[in-house]
C-alpha cells in the first residue's frame, strides 16, 4: 500500500521513520501531477516545496503550531498532508477544494492567503497574541524570495526583528516567481545561494569555540567577533541579522534529512529566526522543470508531453500585448510598467522591442504606481499593467501619488471581472468602485478588440488618470460593440429597440447580445447601448434612455455597491429624472471559486439572466 494512503492527518505522518519520507515525497508529486494535469492549477511551485512541507508537518506539531503560507497556492502539498487526501481531486473546481488556504476548510489553514507579502506580518500577529496568552506554540512564516520584494514583507521584518517574538521565517528562494526575480534583492539571495565560504568559517568557528581563552579574553566574545566581520566581508546573511533575525542557511529545499535536523535545532530558539531554503521549482516533474512560468498556473494538460490540453485562443492580454508595442513605435515617451507579471499581463513582446522603457518592479504594486507618477512628472506616459485584485494593494497610491496631482498614466487593469477557478482572493469585481469616486479618473471598458485599440490610442492622448478595464480569457475579435469609433465619454447603441433598454458595460456585451435574442424570441425587442465608459457617464443617452423605454437594465461585472450602475443611480437622483432602472452585476459577498460561465448564471449576468431580469423589469 502507498505510503500516502495511510497519511489522514500529520499525526500519521510523524509515525512514519525519517527514511521513509523520501518515498512520500515522491508519491505526493505523483498525485500532484496527476489530478493538476485533470483540474489544471498551480503545479510548479507545489512541486518545488514538496519536501519543505514534509519537513514542516514531520517536525512542528500542527495545527497547535501554526504555518501561514505566503501568497498560498503553494500548499497543495499541505493540503494532501491535512485531512483532504481524499478531496484533493476537487481542487479549484466548484464547491470542491479551495487552491489557497482557507480557515473555513480546515483548522490547519491558519490564515487565509492569496496575495504575495502576507504571510510574515499575520505570523508575527498570531505570535504576539500566543503570548499575550500566555501560551506556548511555535508560528512559521513560509515566504518566496519574490516575495521579499514586497514592501509589506519588510515592515513585517523590521517589527519582527524589533519586537523579538518567538518566531520563525522560511524564505523559500526557488530563483523563480511568474516573472524571474528582479531587483537589489533578488541579487543578494543568488549571492548567498552561491557562495557558501561564510558557511565553512562559521563551521570552523564553531568547532574551536569551546576552547577557553584568547588573550584573556572568552573564545565566545572573539568568534563572534571574527564570525560578524566574516560576514561583513561576504554578506551572506547580514541583511536579515542586522534586522534582528538569527539567520541559518541556505540548504538544500530536497533533502529531507537536511531540512528535519535543521528544523529541529532551530525549533529551540525563542527569538525571530530566519531559515534559508533553496528549492527548485518543478521539482520532479520534467516539463515543470524546463517551463515553471507555464506551470505556475497551467489548465489542464497531457502527462507525458506536459501540453495544454486548451485550445488557443485569442486574449484581451494578447491583444492588449500587440497594442501596446504599437503605440510604443509612435510615442517615444511611452513607457511599460508591470509588478513581477510581465508574461502575466502581456508586456514580453514591449519588453524585447523596447527594453529600455521597460521595468518591471517586482511584486511591489505600491512602489509600481508612485513610481509611474515620476516618471510622468517628467514627461513620459507609463502604462502600468496589472491586474485588477493586485491594483487594490496601490489604492492609495493612484488616489495620492497620480490623481491629486492629475499626472497622465494609464492603468491596463488585465483580469476585472470573475476570474474562475482561484476563487475570492483573484476575483477582479472592485476595481469599478474603488476607482470611479476618484477625481480627475477616466474609466473605460472594452467590449470587443478593435473598440479596445481605439480605447488605447484614446488613451494616450488624453489627460490625467484613465484605466482601461478588461477580462481573463477570449476577446472578440470582430467588431461588436457599434460602428462608431471610441470617443471620449460617449456609449454605442448596438441595436435598436422599442420597450426596454440594455445598457452593457465591457465585455458584458456578448451576454447582453444572447440576452436580446431571447427576447426577441419572446416578442420584446429590447434596445443594446454598449456603455464604454464608467466616467465620465454618457449623460445625453441616459437622459434619451429614460424619456424613450419603460424599463432600463443596467449590466456590470463589478460589485453592485459603487459600480457603474450606482453611478447611473446617482446621476439620475441628482437630475431628479424619473427612470425604472434594474441593476445586474455581483452581490454583497466575495465570489467563490468556479467556471466562469457557472458563476456568471449562478449570479444572474449570463444571457438568460438577463433577459430574465428585462422580463421583470417590464413587468411580464
Amino acid at each position: 500500500m502507498a505510503l500516502l494512503d495511510n497519511i489522514k492527518s500529520p499525526a500519521d505522518l510523524r509515525k512514519l521513520g525519517i527514511e521513509s519520507l523520501d518515498a512520500l515525497s515522491a508519491e505526493l508529486r505523483e498525485r500532484l501531477v496527476r489530478v493538476i494535469s485533470q483540474t489544471g492549477g498551480h503545479l510548479a511551485s507545489n512541486l518545488g516545496v514538496t519536501e519543505l512541507t514534509v519537513a514542516l508537518h514531520y517536525v512542528f506539531n500542527t495545527p497547535e503550531d501554526r504555518i501561514v503560507w505566503d501568497v498560498g497556492h503553494q500548499a497543495y502539498v499541505h493540503k494532501l498532508l491535512t485531512c483532504r487526501s481524499d478531496k484533493f481531486h476537487t481542487i479549484r473546481q466548484y464547491g470542491g477544494l479551495s487552491g489557497f488556504p482557507k480557515r473555513c476548510e480546515s483548522e490547519y489553514d491558519t490564515f487565509d492567503t492569496g496575495h504575495s507579502g502576507t504571510s510574515i506580518s499575520a505570523a508575527l500577529g498570531m505570535a504576539c497574541a500566543r503570548d499575550l496568552d500566555r501560551k506556548e506554540y511555535k508560528v512559521i512564516a513560509v515566504t518566496g524570495d519574490a516575495s521579499l520584494s514586497n514592501g509589506m514583507s519588510f515592515e513585517a521584518i523590521n517589527n519582527a526583528g524589533h519586537l523579538q517574538k518567538d518566531l520563525i521565517v522560511i524564505l523559500n528562494d526557488n530563483e523563480m516567481s511568474i516573472s524571474a526575480n528582479v531587483g537589489a534583492l533578488a541579487n543578494y539571495l543568488d549571492k548567498i545561494g552561491t557562495d557558501d565560504r561564510y558557511l565553512k568559517v562559521k563551521e570552523n568557528i564553531k568547532r574551536i569555540i569551546k576552547k577557553s581563552k584568547f588573550l584573556g579574553v572568552p573564545l565566545v566574545r572573539v568568534g563572534r567577533v571574527i564570525e560578524e566581520s566574516v560576514k561583513g566581508v561576504i554578506s551572506s546573511g547580514m541583511l536579515f541579522e542586522e534586522l534582528g533575525f538569527r539567520y541559518f542557511g541556505p540548504i538544500d529545499g530536497h533533502n529531507i534529512k537536511t531540512l528535519v535536523d535543521t528544523m529541529r535545532s532551530i525549533r529551540r530558539f525563542k527569538e525571530p529566526v530566519l531559515l534559508h531554503v533553496v528549492t527548485t521549482k518543478g521539482k520532479g516533474y520534467k516539463p515543470a522543470e524546463n517551463d515553471p512560468t507555464s506551470f505556475h498556473g497551467t489548465p489542464a494538460f497531457e502527462i507525458e508531453s506536459g501540453e495544454a490540453n486548451s485550445t488557443s485562443k485569442r486574449t484581451y492580454t494578447k491583444a492588449f500585448g500587440d497594442c501596446i508595442v504599437e503605440l510604443g513605435k509612435t510615442n517615444k515617451k511611452l513607457v511599460a510598467i508591470t509588478a513581477a507579471m510581465s508574461s502575466g499581463t502581456g508586456l514580453e513582446g514591449f519588453k524585447e522591442k523596447y527594453p529600455e522603457r521597460f521595468f518591471d518592479v517586482g511584486i511591489a504594486e505600491e512602489h509600481a504606481v508612485t513610481f509611474a507618477a515620476g516618471l510622468a512628472v517628467d514627461g513620459y506616459l507609463p502604462v502600468v499593467a496589472m491586474y485588477s485584485s493586485f491594483l487594490q494593494r496601490a489604492y492609495d497610491q493612484v488616489l495620492h501619488d497620480v490623481a491629486t496631482q492629475n499626472l497622465h498614466v494609464i492603468f491596463a487593469i488585465d483580469r476585472a471581472g470573475i476570474v474562475g477557478d482561484d476563487g475570492e482572493t483573484h476575483q477582479g469585481v472592485f476595481d469599478i468602485s474603488f476607482l470611479r469616486h476618484i477625481p480627475n479618473m477616466t474609466i473605460m471598458a472594452p467590449a470587443d478588440e478593435p473598440e479596445f485599440r481605439e480605447m488605447l490610442a484614446l488613451a494616450a492622448e488624453m489627460k490625467g488618470a484613465v484605466a482601461i478595464r478588461y477580462p481573463r480569457g477570449e476577446v472578440v475579435t470582430e467588431r461588436i460593440g457599434g460602428k462608431n469609433p471610441v470617443k471620449a465619454g460617449k456609449s454605442a447603441t448596438v441595436k435598436a429597440g422599442s420597450e426596454a433598454c440594455i445598457i452593457s458595460l465591457g465585455s458584458k456585451l456578448r451576454e447582453v447580445l444572447k440576452a436580446a435574442d431571447i427576447l426577441k424570441a419572446k416578442g420584446i425587442k429590447a434596445a443594446v447601448i454598449n456603455a464604454r465608459f464608467v466616467k465620465p457617464l454618457d449623460t445625453a443617452m441616459l437622459k434619451n434612455a429614460a424619456k424613450r423605454y419603460k424599463a432600463l437594465v443596467v449590466v456590470e461585472e463589478n460589485m453592485l455597491a459603487g459600480g457603474f450602475g450606482s453611478a447611473i443611480l446617482e446621476y439620475y437622483n441628482a437630475g431628479g429624472i424619473a427612470a425604472n432602472v434594474k441593476l445586474l452585476g455581483l452581490p454583497d459577498k466575495f465570489i467563490e471559486h468556479g467556471p466562469r460561465s457557472l458563476l456568471l448564471k449562478k449570479y444572474g449576468i449570463s444571457g438568460e439572466g438577463i433577459a430574465a431580469a428585462v422580463e421583470e423589469a417590464l413587468g411580464q
